[in-house]
């Protein structure tokens, strides 16, 4: 369910990939900020990493924790950074996709002018966007949230890994497999959509669970519910299996060991155009990659 931006950006955050293209664009975000009166802020790093054409934005040791809008020049890995970033805050992310997909962009670059002026002037809708959390073995504490999937892998040049799930006390099943995938609605189109897992639209609560490469004719793709905790053990395998979040490595699971995976509701802000949806979104990203 979408929301009303507010009116206006006094400060943004600018997050960006490191092409050619993010840096050209540097100039065109800039000056529009300038225009709305709008304080565009980076850090260091990224600034550095544009050079002259970072001119005109204010610099940084620390960002801001909740500033009014976080502006992408980048694709989905980096819009998944910014919406990790500022989960847990009222911080919307517009993004204008420089990627090659760029599902969870608002606009394409060839939409940048037009894009950066509703940006800033705030004329754009919020989607609240849910995650998971796992809770792992060696703390009490969740970590998290990840806004696209929790993926479980073997390592490379492993064998085969053998993982247990279950969810409401109940153990689902024991596959040998190169990992399993637990995506969000937005994450569902992604790494899960490769492996033959459920779509999920936008709204719909829960997660979606699939396999990679399993090694029987019985492990089946499923959608749990948003109060369902998701289970998943490294059963048997001698070699550790990789748990990344949105792709990024976060711990190993060893033989034997155990986590938890929990669906988190609205905990980040995504920013889109009035009138963009899900469906829409469908056609035109993987309609056009099946062409």
């Amino acid at each position: 369910m979408s929301t009303q931006a507010p009116a206006a950006m006094r400060q943004a955050v600018l997050m960006t990939h490191n092409g050619p293209a993010e840096t050209e664009a540097m100039a065109s975000a800039v000056r529009a900020a300038e225009q709305a009166s709008c304080v565009l802020i980076a850090d260091g790093d990224e600034a550095a990493k544009h050079g002259d054409a970072g001119a005109g934005l204010e610099v940084v040791d620390e960002l801001p924790e909740s500033p009014d809008l976080c502006l992408v020049l980048g694709g989905d890995g980096t819009i998944l950074r910014a919406l990790r970033r500022y989960s847990g805050t009222a911080t919307p992310v517009f993004a204008v996709n420089f990627g090659r997909i760029g599902f969870l962009a608002a606009v394409g670059r060839e939409q940048l002018d037009q894009g950066l002026e509703r940006a800033f002037a705030g004329e754009f809708e919020i989607v609240a966007l849910p995650g998971l959390e796992l809770r792992g073995p060696e703390s009490a504490a969740a970590t998290g949230p990840a806004l696209n999937d929790i993926t479980f892998a073997r390592s490379p040049r492993a064998p085969v890994a053998e993982l247990a799930y279950s969810l409401g006390g109940e153990e689902i099943g024991h596959v040998r497999c190169d990992g399993l995938v637990a995506a969000t609605p937005a994450g569902s189109t992604g790494y899960n959509l490769a492996n033959a897992g459920p779509v999920m639209a936008w709204g719909v609560e829960g997660f979606a669970v699939s396999f990679i490469a399993p090694h029987t004719l019985t492990a089946r793709a499923l959608v749990v519910a948003p109060d369902d905790v998701l289970h998943v053990r490294n059963a048997e395998s001698r070699d550790s299996v990789q748990v990344a979040f949105d792709g990024n490595h976060e711990l190993d699971l060893a033989e034997g060991d155990e986590v938890e995976v929990r669906f988190r509701d609205s905990v980040a802000n995504l920013a889109e155009l009035s009138g963009a949806n899900f469906y829409r979104r469908m056609r035109e990203k993987f309609g056009q990659l099946a062409r």
